[in-house]
């Protein structure tokens, strides 16, 4: 046993200095292991045989001759799978996306559906097996065709209310000086983490333990305990370490048919999804098409703001991608419109994205707002400036912080914004047009309720333990940072544990609200234990544990706008001969609140900008109208932004801590790639004099357009 006061020494102020991440060197070494990596004995292996066409019923499959192959061990299908129950509200109170509960029915509603799991002793076996299935259909005609004029579009609450208006638009704009009528569009656009989606179901002495990646332990645990009707206590699910998720990595159908398998084999099953299939189960950004008019004064302040936007859904599932959330954050006007609306095709479901809604809505919003400045005859920064709202333009409440303006400042300095022309297509290198743009960008700062356990052991450091999950943004480092200032103590002093839905129920990590979430946990726990160690205090062997639960404070939060809020900015180079559009160069300035690790946080501000590179020139998803299917389904076909096509890009911050927060923390994972796009986008106006308002800006839209005399 030890006493509190022979323990290492006190140390102050962890968080906000620069750390590398604690589990680094097991990532660059192999050591740390993902899902699909982890070694069970018995272990067998399925593979999913995704339906062949896009609509329909399965008439037959024949298992038989694939049963006969060597190492198949069996074959589930909508024929013998066990029964789940789906009828439950999910994360968030959403119900789960049916595709999940595989093998239920017959019926197909998209290409890429899964209608049978094949098992076998290895991966080989099981995916030879799988591609020699059999599956009769009837076939029934087929729409995946999205456009503005598609039948049966309406409005729906999603995370926020379909629907949100005051004042009288038309009149608002009849009456303005100057206005923008415009529609943009973004297109289907696919996660695609680095480690694919993969999980190992098995049995042992009654309960199911689930090996994952996710990105969150509770939350899988949760919703198969509601599929398989389970108790909660009979179910474990680990998930340490996670190599991308960008809101893709929840429930899925290989988590759900690795448990099927395993129940009915009662030996570990795993299932790994390919790239793939990947395109097919794991959820993608739906693209949008937005309607954005503005009005304004004379001076540039506007009257009037309507933001609609429609995106496509499945047939079994109803999943709104909230593209005009950003509008009802950033400006008002006396008349201030706002919808999203969906349809329903014969396609798989989407699912969030990386900054869902705000990303695509930005891009719309952020280049309006540029055009209206061309007509008022202002810089973007000014009209920006101009149209600062002092509350929330929906919801009247007052803002917690709201730091934009500061962003712009600082950005525009560091940038050279000042030595602009503001006349489009005059700067020119060599063959190259240069241009620059910015725009604004901003992303909900929120909390949820979650609970941690911080230990005293007895060799005078200290273990916590929560059901945070590190996807690759740094959680881990940055908990260890937040802990060891909580219990006045060394980072090298505090483990952290994650990844396990044993310890209890914690945030997902998603929405940008992990970490401030789980940071308030991890900080309740931490100060209490540090009262508790008085000095003299003995630790026993087993240690002292502390538990919180912030359900009460994070519910007592006060109502605000509560945001993070940054400045992009781009510098782009194109050339007219050939199309070729480069980013030179990107700044990003954020106030994102206190910011607990600045080595990981300026990767996940870069991360996010670069996506925003390869969200304006590179990401398309096509899907091909006579099979329902994508073309290129795979990282040949699917382009992303890679090393040479992102030039020096740098991230910082202004001071901006949360006051409500313990810790003065908002949230970073997400705001990195809102405005991003856009800001390329109007940078390749002041490039050329041409409007681009269709995502990716290809080269032959580039050469299809006349680029400025």
């Amino acid at each position: 046993m030890t006493t509190a006061t022979t323990g290492t020494p006190r140390m102050r102020g962890a968080v906000g200095t620069a750390h590398t991440r604690v589990e680094g060197r097991d990532k660059v070494t192999g050591a740390a292991r993902y899902a699909g990596e982890i070694p069970f004995a018995e272990l067998a292996h399925g593979w999913l045989v995704l339906s062949t066409v896009a609509r329909g019923r399965i008439r037959a499959v024949q298992d038989a001759p694939v049963l006969a192959m060597p190492g198949v061990v069996t074959v589930l299908h909508h024929g013998n799978a066990p029964r789940l129950e789906t009828g439950y509200v999910g994360l968030l109170g959403t119900a789960p996306d049916p595709t999940c509960a595989v093998f239920q029915h017959d019926r197909v509603p998209h290409l890429g559906w899964p209608v049978a799991l094949v098992v076998a002793e290895t991966s080989e076996q099981a995916r030879e097996a799988a591609e020699s299935l059999v599956v009769h259909y009837d076939q029934e005609p087929h729409q995946v065709a999205f456009s503005a004029a598609s039948p049966g579009a309406y409005a729906l609450d999603g995370h926020m209310p379909a629907v949100a208006a005051k004042g009288d638009l038309e009149s608002a704009l009849a009456g303005s000086a100057a206005v923008v009528d415009a529609e943009y569009t973004t297109p289907e656009e696919h996660h695609n983490p680095m480690e694919p989606h993969a999980a190992t179901a098995r049995w042992e002495d009654g309960r199911l333990e689930l090996v994952d990646s996710n990105q969150g332990s509770g939350w899988v645990s949760d919703e198969l305990v509601k599929l398989f009707s389970l108790d909660p206590a009979s179910v474990r699910v680990r998930s340490e370490h996670v190599g991308g998720g960008f809101g893709s990595k929840g429930v899925r159908a290989h988590q759900v048919a690795a448990v099927m398998a395993a129940t009915i084999l009662q030996r570990p099953v795993r299932v790994v999804l390919t790239r793939r299939q990947m395109f097919t189960l794991a959820g993608y950004r739906s693209p949008t098409i937005q309607r954005v008019r503005l009005g304004a004064d004379a001076d540039g302040r506007l009257r009037a703001l309507e933001h609609d936007s429609l995106n496509l859904t499945s047939t079994v599932y109803e999943f709104v991608e909230p593209a005009s959330g950003p509008a009802r954050t950033m400006y008002d006007a006396e008349a201030h419109h706002t919808a999203n609306r969906l349809v329903r095709l014969d396609v798989p479901s989407p699912t969030w994205m990386r900054a869902p809604g705000e990303a695509p809505g930005s891009f719309a919003l952020e280049c309006a707002l540029d055009e209206l400045a061309e007509k008022c005859g202002l810089d973007p920064i000014e009209l920006r400036a101009r149209n600062e709202p002092d509350r929330g333009p929906v919801s009247g409440l007052p803002f917690s912080g709201r730091n934009l303006l500061a962003c712009f400042r600082e950005g525009a300095r560091r940038f050279g914004w000042a030595d602009r022309d503001p006349r489009p297509g005059l700067r020119r290198e060599g063959a190259w047009l240069l241009g620059t743009g910015t725009a604004a960008a901003s992303f909900p700062a929120g909390a949820a309720p979650s609970t941690a356990a911080v230990t005293a052991e007895a060799d005078g450091t200290f273990t916590v333990r929560i059901a945070a999950a590190d996807i690759g943004t740094g959680a881990r480092t940055a908990l260890t940072l937040v802990a060891a200032d909580a219990l006045e103590t060394a980072p090298e002093n505090v483990q952290v544990r994650i990844g396990d839905s044993d310890f209890g129920p914690a945030m997902i990590a998603g929405g940008s609200m992990g970490t401030r979430s789980w940071a308030w946990a991890v900080t309740a726990a931490g100060r209490e234990l540090r009262e508790r160690l008085t000095p003299g205090t003995t630790v026993p062997p087993e240690g002292i544990t502390v538990r919180s639960d912030t359900t009460e404070a994070v519910g007592a939060l006060a109502r605000r706008e509560r945001h993070s809020f940054g400045a992009q900015f781009a510098e782009v180079a194109v050339d007219p001969a050939t199309g070729e559009v480069r980013v030179r160069r990107m700044l990003g300035i954020f106030a994102a609140g206190r910011i607990v690790n600045p080595l990981t946080a300026r990767g996940q501000f870069v991360g996010g900008m670069t996506w925003g590179i390869s969200m304006a020139l590179h990401e398309e998803a096509v899907r091909d109208q006579v099979s329902g299917g994508l073309y290129g389904a795979d990282l040949a076909g699917y382009h992303v932004a890679t090393h040479a096509d992102v030039p020096r890009i740098e991230a910082d911050w202004v001071d901006d801590p949360d006051p409500d927060d313990p810790v003065g923390i908002k949230g970073i994972g997400e705001i990195g790639i809102v405005g991003a796009a856009a800001a390329v986008a109007n940078a390749v106006w002041h490039a050329t004099g041409v409007r681009h308002r269709n995502l990716p800006i290809r080269p032959d839209r580039v050469l299809t357009a006349a680029p400025h005399a």
